[in-house]
């Protein structure tokens, strides 16, 4: 191992490393690792103590995330999605929020449709944008849900479609909307706060439920394996949305080994609970975000 896993990662120490040629760390990673979070909002974790009956409920698409501004289609990142002129043309002229998707547990074949720089018309066409909010409305997320509805109905386009919300009544109403969707091969639920008004960033307002949970952090460096995985990544060091950071290490395919995510890259990883401190116990990678 090159370096202890409670250095202060900051930029300029990433570009120390960038400079001193160490493995997966780039200049441009590096200066990476501190651009500024786009204008989006994040979700937090459920939390048993809120009341589900002040929130409206989606499914968790396991999807793309994808921002129309009026006239680009962007990841989160904010990189271009060479999305077809057809599809565009098609999109109203006013700012969404919403994940393009293929169905469920079809992630890996979404990915490699929509990073592609010259989009396929054949892929494109099972492609479907779902939209779940309006941008920098001024209304409540209960109204912003009723606009998004009207709005898609007036575009008419079979490939734009509105993600669904409902309400459940307690606790239980939504355990039992989290098996049914679980058992249909489905991620989770979203909980949005029905009163809330749109604000970016990690929000008190937007919540995931999962049957087993994952979060995301940033790849800030590759730690050499050891070992079996001898000239190969051992690991990844993460930092979490709170700025604490782990050594991530299993879940990984012989191939990302070889090929692991850049630094600076997000990727989800799956967990069991967390530590005191907050840090997460048994976690797994579960894929590459790669900026989105």
């Amino acid at each position: 191992m090159f370096f202890s896993l409670n250095f202060p990662c900051q930029r300029r120490t990433l570009l120390s490393f960038a400079a001193a040629g160490l493995p997966g760390i780039t200049p441009a990673a590096a200066l990476a690792v501190d651009a500024p979070s786009p204008g989006v909002m994040l979700a937090k974790p459920w939390q048993a103590s809120l009341n589900p009956a002040d929130y409206l409920v989606s499914e968790k698409l396991d999807g793309v995330r994808a921002l129309w501004d009026g006239d680009r289609l962007r990841f989160r990142s904010g990189r271009p999605i060479a999305a077809p002129a057809w599809m565009l043309a098609g999109l109203p002229g006013v700012a969404l929020d919403g994940e393009l998707w293929l169905g469920r547990q079809r992630f890996d074949a979404l990915s490699g449709i929509v990073r592609k720089q010259s989009p396929l018309d054949s892929e494109w066409r099972s492609v479907r944008y779902m939209v779940f909010d309006l941008p920098q409305n001024p209304g409540t997320f209960a109204g912003r849900a009723a606009q998004v509805r009207e709005l898609l109905e007036a575009a008419y386009q079979p490939w734009l479609q509105t993600v669904a919300q409902m309400t459940v009544s307690d606790a239980a109403a939504l355990q039992a909307r989290l098996n049914e969707v679980v058992a249909a091969g489905g991620e989770g639920l979203v909980l949005h706060r029905a009163d809330s008004l749109w604000a970016p960033g990690r929000s008190d307002a937007l919540r995931k439920l999962k049957a087993v949970p994952d979060e995301e952090a940033r790849v800030l460096a590759q730690i050499p394996g050891k070992g079996k995985y001898l000239g190969r990544m051992g690991a990844l060091l993460l930092e979490m949305p709170d700025g604490q950071r782990f050594a991530l290490g299993t879940g990984f395919s012989d191939a990302l080994r070889s090929n692991p995510p850049a630094v600076g890259a997000i990727v989800s990883y799956r967990y069991r609970d967390r530590t005191l401190s907050g840090l997460p116990r048994f976690a797994s990678f579960l894929r590459l975000r790669d900026l989105e």
